[in-house]
């Protein structure tokens, strides 16, 4: 079974928008391990507008499934996820003013880079991820790196779905996936995937080992209730 990973973004936005601490981001993420969750996401960037870096070492003492922190690994980001220790760090190359990520790593062109920070993480007892595009060269250029997954980047894949281009919209992450494994790196994905779409992901990505879902899971959320949506998403993942 794909493992579940809860990008609980949208709740500390939630939370900031009005000021004080509700929603309870503590409460929340022991609510969404106990709805059978199998791990939680945060995405702190460095003007903190959604998850602090303070919930980031909160979040630590509370999290009993898998911890994964994702972000560009500038000074201040290595520092924290060194302090915290997750279970895993996922590099993405977002720029400061990003609204959200929109991009994999350039696996080639920032090969010496990603070398010494994954290098930093694994010395230091943290698995590595690495966001990328379905892209086989890019896969190539992240097994160099001493990666030890990656998380492939899936919003072409949700654009083209959503246009009922089904067949068309999975064929260059399956051939990535395939590549990753042929290398020895575990497969994750994430970005725009739901309800809707991760059934006939899940079926066509091979060895799919996790995915991390935020935005959509928390939108659909609205309507059918947090327990609710985590276990349809459990029983899409199986």
């Amino acid at each position: 079974m794909t493992k579940l990973s809860v990008n609980i973004n949208k709740l500390a936005t939630l939370r900031n928008s009005r000021g004080g601490n509700v929603p309870n981001l503590i409460e929340a993420t022991k609510d969404i391990e106990s709805f059978g969750a199998q791990g939680i996401t945060i995405h702190p960037r460095p003007d903190e507008r959604h998850i602090r870096y303070q919930d980031a070492r909160d979040l630590k003492k509370v999290v009993t499934t898998e911890f994964n922190i994702e972000g560009n690994p500038v000074p201040k980001f290595i520092d924290l996820v060194l302090e915290v220790k997750p279970t895993q760090v996922t590099l993405v190359p977002d720029a400061e003013n990003a609204i959200t990520s929109n991009a994999g790593w350039n696996t080639l062109m920032h090969k010496d880079f990603l070398v010494d920070v994954i290098k930093t993480f694994k010395e230091n007892g943290i698995r590595t991820s690495i966001f990328v595009d379905p892209d086989v060269e890019m896969v190539k250029g992240a097994a160099e790196t001493g990666t030890d997954r990656i998380e492939l980047y899936t919003e072409s894949f949700a654009i083209e779905f959503a246009k009922g281009n089904k067949d068309g919209s999975v064929k260059l992450f399956a051939e990535a996936a395939e590549m990753a494994h042929q290398l020895g790196l575990g497969i994750n994905a994430g970005h725009d995937l739901s309800l809707d779409n991760i059934k006939f992901f899940k079926e066509h990505i091979p060895n799919l080992l996790e995915v991390s879902i935020g935005h959509a899971l928390i939108c659909e959320s609205l309507y059918m209730g947090l327990e609710n949506v985590i276990n349809m998403y459990l029983h899409r993942l199986k």
